[in-house]
């Protein structure tokens, strides 16, 4: 079996490698690359032929539902089969009426359990879920040929499902000729350090909830479910009930896990912002609206009680939250990567928060493994060679691990060394 790194080998996103086993193909990934302006069919890789009519591509394999992982899925013919998690899957279609413009929608093909083998052509494929900020997130072994490549896609040992990387470095996969490991945290942290658990995470929440005297608006993604859970739990703690919109609600739905925050618990609340309704309206939504309308409230209802809410923020909250001056002691949390907010993505929101003389406080924790534990998961799988990717550092893979051999992005090598 041989691999090529499309995109990858020097960047965190855009991510897609292709695997060949007697003359027939499978792609891992094909992601939108960070900086792209647009999604467009142009960005995807050099020499990938993607309208259906290249017999030897059996199809794609998604590792999790991040935009850098599946986004160019647009560009795909519907023939292809797409592999992803179920609940990624059903997350991404939730997704698509409250979003602008074209998405992704992934074709049919194989839906992942974890340790469960899937026989695809010459190739047998097993995902093995992990702990990462996006839900329904999975490592993936290819074999094919007696040859047997382990990709870690993006993970991390921190979050709500740290048990998950325990478990897998406890009992790895074995004979692993060739480990793809992510290494993004390794441009953020010295290679000792470790970011913030996610429940150190709640309780820096919890705090600032605390400290809040108005309205708490707690802005991340709906997508990040850890982070609803952490919210949820510190937003309880001091009492509060949490606000949603139906987006998130939808999305919460999706997720299939009746123990995440879902918009008919006592404590949760439905609000839907004007420009929602719009929404709402355009892609005729009544009935899931009528769906997740149990515990609905009105601007008039959040305005009377803004001590006791959490509101899961976004932007198209502000105009909404403006005209019922409902903003007196509000606290702007925000629950993100900086560098969304430092690339100017916000910069709408940070007017409005200086408009109406709201802090704001930063609590997050990142979703990719610290240093120290990619140490320890490439120590527990013990490859015959590491190959970087998802890191704008390869350069620094030899500082952590043995056996490191770097790959060109476009460029063909055998998964298995000779000798």
């Amino acid at each position: 079996m041989k691999a090529c790194i499309r995109r990858g080998s020097k960047q965190i996103g855009g991510s897609c490698i292709e695997v060949e086993q007697n003359g027939l193909r499978l792609l891992i990934d094909l992601g939108l690359p960070l900086d792209a302006t647009e999604n467009v069919a142009e960005l995807i890789p050099a020499g990938l032929k993607l309208d259906g009519s290249d017999q030897s591509l059996l199809g794609i394999l998604i590792s999790h539902p991040h935009l850098d992982h599946y986004g160019l899925l647009a560009h795909v013919d519907g023939s292809i089969p797409v592999g992803l998690g179920a609940a990624a899957r059903r997350i991404l279609a939730a997704a698509i009426p409250f979003l602008p413009g074209t998405w992704p929608v992934p074709s049919a093909g194989w839906e992942y359990q974890s340790g469960q083998p899937i026989e695809i052509g010459p190739f047998t494929v097993t995902p093995y879920l992990v702990d990462h900020s996006a839900f329904d997130a999975y490592a993936l072994l290819i074999e094919g040929g007696g040859d047997r490549l382990f990709y870690s896609g993006d993970f991390r040992g921190h979050g709500r499902k740290a048990a998950l990387f325990e478990r897998l470095i406890a009992a790895p996969p074995s004979n692993i000729n060739a480990l793809l490991v992510e290494g993004s945290s390794l441009t953020r942290l010295a290679l000792d350090a470790t970011f913030p658990t996610e429940a150190e995470i709640e309780a820096q929440l919890a705090d600032e909830i605390a400290q809040t005297k108005g309205l708490a608006l707690v802005h991340t993604s709906a997508q990040n479910i850890d982070r609803i859970v952490s919210i949820f739990r510190a937003s309880r703690r001091c009492g509060r009930q949490v606000v949603m919109d139906l987006y998130a609600a939808t999305i919460l739905e999706a997720t299939g896990n009746l123990n995440i925050p879902q918009s008919d618990w006592s404590d949760v609340k439905l609000y839907v912002p004007h420009r929602q309704r719009l929404q709402i309206k355009q892609g005729s939504l009544f009935e899931l609206l009528k769906r997740h309308s149990k515990h609905r409230i009105f601007i008039e209802d959040l305005a009377e009680i803004p001590m006791k809410s959490t509101l899961l923020f976004r932007p198209l909250h502000q105009p909404d939250l403006e005209r019922a001056k409902c903003l007196s002691g509000a606290r702007y949390i925000y629950s993100q990567w900086e560098g969304y907010w430092d690339g100017g993505s916000y910069a709408q929101v940070a007017a409005f928060l200086a408009r109406h003389d709201i802090p704001k406080v930063s609590i997050h924790t990142s979703g990719h493994a610290s240093p120290v534990d990619l140490k320890r998961f490439v120590a527990a799988i013990n490859p015959g060679k590491v190959v970087p990717i998802h890191s704008f550092r390869p350069d620094r893979y030899t500082e952590l691990f043995e056996c490191v051999e770097p790959q060109q992005d476009g460029q063909w090598w055998p998964v298995k060394s000779a000798g």
